[in-house]
């Protein structure tokens, strides 16, 4: 078995082995994972961090030991909260823009380590602290849709939901059915900000996720990441006060 790491702000996580291919979701600089098979221009790989499994770039990466992987795996390393920061190569002083998010390995002092490089970063680091949740997700507002996106610059519903959560060191599934399988189910009526909103298509099935806010308002990403109001019904968009999304089920996932 090998093993990788992203060392570029984003990689796109492809469905197939081509330029041409669904991007089915991101790798965010500092995450790591299997590698599952190889060819010459392509990578299959499966995430440490939620087990998801796509092809990226065999350019775009970097190797590293089992060793690594599994010091990576065992050891919770801060997360990048700035919605848009830089990091830099202290030899070669290449600088990279990575997005809120990203992984900052073996940080300390300023100094980020990925085998024998290192690098500077003076941006902020998430809490870990789930009473900051509502404001990771707030910074995120007017991000673009994008399906398969986990980042400042593109995120989807999901995506949206993942990446927030994990800044308060929580770990989601990356899609939408699979984050409704967690949790404790409640009403409308009780519904708390941070609670995590699921929404169903004309065959019943989960294809859009939110996160509560006060006054009966949500947070997600549709178009962009916008707050629209929330109803016994679903979504009402904030301005055509109509029915964007119809309601499946609500869930706690913070006590």
């Amino acid at each position: 078995m090998e093993y990788g790491i992203c060392i570029l702000g984003i990689i796109p996580l492809r469905k197939e082995a081509k330029d041409q291919s669904e991007i089915v979701s991101q790798v965010l600089f500092g995450q790591h994972f299997k590698i599952l098979e190889v060819t010459p221009k392509w990578i299959r790989i499966k995430l440490a961090s939620d087990n998801y499994k796509g092809w990226i770039c065999a350019k775009q990466y970097e190797e590293i030991t089992y060793e690594d992987y599994d010091n990576l795996t065992i050891n919770n390393f801060p997360l990048v909260s700035s919605r848009f920061s830089n990091i830099q190569d202290i030899n070669s002083k290449e600088t990279i823009p990575i997005s809120l998010g990203a992984t900052l390995p073996y940080f300390n002092k300023g100094i980020v380590k990925i085998r024998k490089r290192k690098f500077k970063f003076t941006g902020n680091i998430a809490s870990n602290n789930t009473n900051d949740l509502l404001k990771y997700a707030h910074q995120l507002l007017n991000a673009p849709y994008l399906w398969g996106g986990k980042s400042i610059l593109g995120i989807d519903c999901s995506g949206f939901t993942q990446v927030v959560y994990s800044l308060c060191g929580i770990k989601l599934p990356r899609d939408a059915y699979e984050q409704a399988e967690l949790g404790e189910t409640v009403t409308l009526k009780d519904i708390k900000p941070t609670d995590l909103v699921f929404f169903e298509n004309d065959n019943n099935r989960i294809h859009h996720v939110g996160i509560a806010l006060e006054n009966n308002q949500i947070i997600h990403a549709s178009g962009k990441v916008k707050i629209d109001d929330l109803s016994n019904e679903g979504i009402i968009h904030s301005k055509s006060k109509e029915l964007t999304h119809r309601l499946h089920c609500i869930k706690r996932i913070l006590e």
